[in-house]
């Protein structure tokens, strides 16, 4: 009887062993099956999202920039010196042009006895508008310096310049060109005789015509 009680116990002590052993390998078993779940898995892909940009939010430095250029005010500068308009006045406001004819101007140089350029213009005969005298005005071109200043007086003679049928001579007592009167023997010399002419029938119309005003 005692030795099948011990053949029993011993039994039961290894099937209790064998149930022990049995869930300790089925858990394992589970917990390697987690394991192994967990690590097969994947990891999700971060989504990308795109932040919408609050109303509110700051403009970046570019889009500053071209606001700054939309929105710059007008700058106005003041001048330092305020200058006024003035009226240049050539002494020839009263008067009505008559005659104009370019042509150039010489004037005789006694002390070294030879002709001297006086200048490039319009040869004018201006007539007053009051007084109806005329005068010989003409003017450098781009300077507009006067060359030549003198009313036409009964005693100047207009004479051919020596080989030349486009240009006449003549004397003058008086020419204040230069401010103070002074005597001076003028040549003017045109592009063709024709100009040469019609200079001639002017002057000397005009010049009739300052004749008789002097006897009147």
């Amino acid at each position: 009887m005692s030795a099948e009680k011990d053949i029993q116990a011993t039994t039961t002590s290894k099937e209790g062993e064998k149930s022990a052993f049995s869930a300790a390998t089925e858990k394992q078993t589970e917990e390697a099956k987690a394991v192994f779940s967990d690590s097969a898995k994947a990891p999700e892909a971060k989504k990308e999202t795109t932040e919408e940009k609050p109303k509110d939010a700051e403009p970046t430095k570019a889009e500053a920039g071209e606001q700054a250029d939309e929105t710059e005010p007008e700058v106005h500068f003041e001048p330092v010196v305020k200058l006024t308009a003035v009226e240049t006045k050539t002494n020839e406001e009263d008067e009505d042009v008559v005659f104009k004819m370019r042509a150039k101007l010489f004037r005789f140089d006694k002390p070294n006895n030879e002709w001297k350029e006086r200048g490039t213009g319009d040869a004018r005969l201006l007539q007053h508008k009051e007084s109806k005298k005329t005068r010989l005005v003409m003017r450098r071109d781009k300077t507009l310096k006067v060359c030549a200043n003198h009313l036409l007086m009964p005693e100047m003679k207009l004479t051919p310049n020596v080989g030349s049928d486009r240009s006449w001579v003549w004397t003058v007592a008086a020419d204040v060109s230069e401010g103070e009167p002074a005597a001076e023997t003028f040549a003017i010399r045109f592009a063709n005789s024709e100009n040469a002419n019609l200079f001639k029938e002017s002057f000397e119309k005009y010049q009739a015509i300052n004749a008789d005003l002097k006897q009147n």
